[in-house]
């Protein structure tokens, strides 16, 4: 960047301006049309992109999600046989078993990562989602966005799955197993969330909260 360059981007304000979050590249912040995106030209790195029928399509992933939560955590996940002995596991009794057995720390550290959080995460994106829909409270929905920011991290149902797979691979020569249908539950859970973060585009939903683009429902 030229020192021409730098200094109109220092007399330009702050909500004209973006940077990569990539490669820390600062750049003059130009309007996204519906249906485009933007990136970065040093790195490619997607900085924005305007989704249409945002808001649609993320209300029905998160209700998706939801219905998916009880039968994902509740259902059996697999049954195993074992020297006639047969057992049903699901992610609440693995939970459960961790607290019995002497480790109620990671009993309940694996309770708040693939139950409560995940939860939470879905409630949060429910509600700022339809103070989209509704145009409502918009402030309590950017306080609630803020915070599924910070949950991100802490929802690891995909590590919990891949636990669940290397648990499968192990016992398959010691036992007899059966997939569950709390398997597929949490398996399609996963990739509702995963699409779900996708759909709703941060700066999309930051935009359209504090009133700058009010097309992500149309």
């Amino acid at each position: 960047m030229s020192e021409t360059d730098s200094l109109s981007l220092q007399n330009l304000p702050l909500d004209q301006l973006i940077a990569c979050h990539e490669c820390d590249l600062l750049m003059r912040r130009e309007p996204v049309p519906l249906g485009q995106r933007s990136v970065c030209p040093r790195c490619g790195y997607e900085l924005e992109i305007h989704r249409p029928y945002m808001v649609r399509r993320a209300l029905a992933l998160v209700v998706t999600a939801l219905l998916l939560y009880v039968p994902a955590n509740f259902l059996p996940i697999m049954n195993i046989t074992i020297l006639g002995q047969t057992g049903v596991d699901t992610v609440w009794s693995g939970v459960k078993g961790l607290y019995n057995s002497n480790m109620e720390g990671v009993g309940v550290l694996v309770f708040l990562c693939s139950m409560v959080i995940p939860l939470a995460k879905l409630l949060f994106q429910l509600f700022v989602l339809i103070t989209l829909r509704f145009d409502v409270a918009r402030e309590q929905g950017m306080t609630l966005f803020r915070w599924y920011q910070h949950l991100r991290e802490w929802g690891m149902l995909e590590v919990y799955l891949m636990g669940i797979l290397v648990s499968i691979v192990k016992l398959a020569g010691m036992a007899e197993l059966h997939v569950g249908i709390g398997l597929a539950c949490f398996v399609a859970l996963l990739f509702s969330q995963i699409w779900l973060e996708v759909t709703m585009s941060r700066h999309q939903v930051w935009e359209a909260l504090a009133g700058e683009f009010d097309d992500a429902s149309h």
